[in-house]
């Protein structure tokens, strides 16, 4: 079984899109095994965008990922890092197809609903970067 971590940033959250948006994980069968709401602060948002916080977008970045709290998720299934991804469609909400949850929620390529890590290391650093280990429940 693989995990992912999952970010419904803060359109998503102002929308009230979270229940949809979990809903569509659930119907692929994937399991949450952990849940809480964050705020980011400075520290936290270098950490994760650490790939991009040298790049003249990150403040805007920052802004908006730091606006009002996030929700942060493990889900865990089979191919849940890819499977998460193809249902989310490409990070530009523009270009992204009908039926997936950013052609169909998103405005744009920052206000994209959700973060999805993109592969299994980045899985398991940013699990560890936001849940500590009690507080992940796994599903028997």
């Amino acid at each position: 079984m693989q995990r992912s971590l999952i970010l419904l940033k803060p359109d998503c959250m102002e929308n009230r899109l979270a229940g949809q948006v979990i809903s569509r994980f659930e119907n692929q069968g994937y399991s949450i095994l952990a849940s809480k709401m964050i705020q980011l602060d400075d520290q936290l948002l270098q950490e994760h965008y650490a790939h991009v916080a040298h790049l003249p977008f990150f403040p805007d970045i920052a802004a908006f990922m730091s606006s009002r709290p996030v929700m942060a998720l493990i889900l865990e299934g089979e191919n849940v890092i890819q499977g998460v991804r193809d249902l989310l469609g490409p990070t530009d909400s523009t270009t992204a197809p009908s039926g997936t949850i950013r052609g169909d929620l998103g405005t744009d390529r920052m206000k994209n609903v959700v973060h999805a890590s993109d592969g299994p290391d980045s899985a398991l650093a940013e699990i560890n970067r936001f849940f500590e280990a009690d507080q992940i429940c796994p599903v028997s």
